[in-house]
């Protein structure tokens, strides 16, 4: 598999992912300017919406999405315990928080990146978060991981996603428990080699 990837974007979560596995891959990034990769390739032409992440797989097709992404790698790799079985009611709970990391958390750090955004935008995307927010932070009261007591993929986006607030200035200061996750979830060995893969990390 090739990974195609901006440093600290949602594609992390995958790079992450990849490293949990103990898969072999390659990475290749994205140029944001000319849209090619460092490698030389046209990222459009690999993938027309025009962002990350995006896989390439063996047989050389193309996987887009992170949601998608972040199942099929740990597909790859069952034993790694990052998805539950297909078919099961706990698979259908990894992709309710897939689902809901992606449509209300990931979305609404959106325009507070957006340099047309308007500070009334932000305000509402922050507000937004705020609510959103409150959810995970129920959970992460009472178990160490969003599934429990075992990291999955669904860890490894929301971590990427709520990274994010360190460069947007939002306080994580009113839930203790995303806070203690965000430090524990950092620790682990297949985080530090992606983002220091991703030079994020010294």
């Amino acid at each position: 598999m090739k990974l195609y990837y901006s440093p600290g974007a949602c594609s992390l979560a995958s790079h992450i992912a990849l490293y949990e596995t103990g898969l072999p891959f390659e990475v290749d990034k994205i140029i944001k300017t000319t849209k090619m990769t460092v490698g030389g390739e046209n990222f459009m032409q690999l993938n027309p919406k025009g962002y990350v992440p995006t896989i390439k797989l063996d047989d050389g097709s193309i996987l887009t999405e992170g949601a998608a992404i972040l199942q099929y790698i740990a597909d790859q790799q069952p034993a790694s315990g990052l998805a539950p079985k297909a078919g099961t009611m706990e698979r259908y709970r990894l992709q309710e928080w897939l689902t809901f990391i992606s449509s209300e958390i990931h979305k609404s750090f959106s325009p507070m990146f957006n340099k047309e955004a308007t500070e009334e935008m932000k305000n509402y995307a922050r507000n937004n978060l705020t609510r959103r927010l409150i959810h995970a932070e129920t959970q992460l009261a009472n178990t160490p991981y969003l599934m429990g007591d075992h990291f999955t993929v669904a860890d490894a986006y929301f971590f990427v996603v709520m990274n994010w607030s360190n460069a947007v200035g939002f306080d994580l200061a009113p839930y203790p428990h995303i806070k203690e996750y965000m430090a524990r979830v950092a620790a682990r060995p297949a985080v530090q080699a992606a983002m220091r893969a991703e030079g994020l990390l010294k």
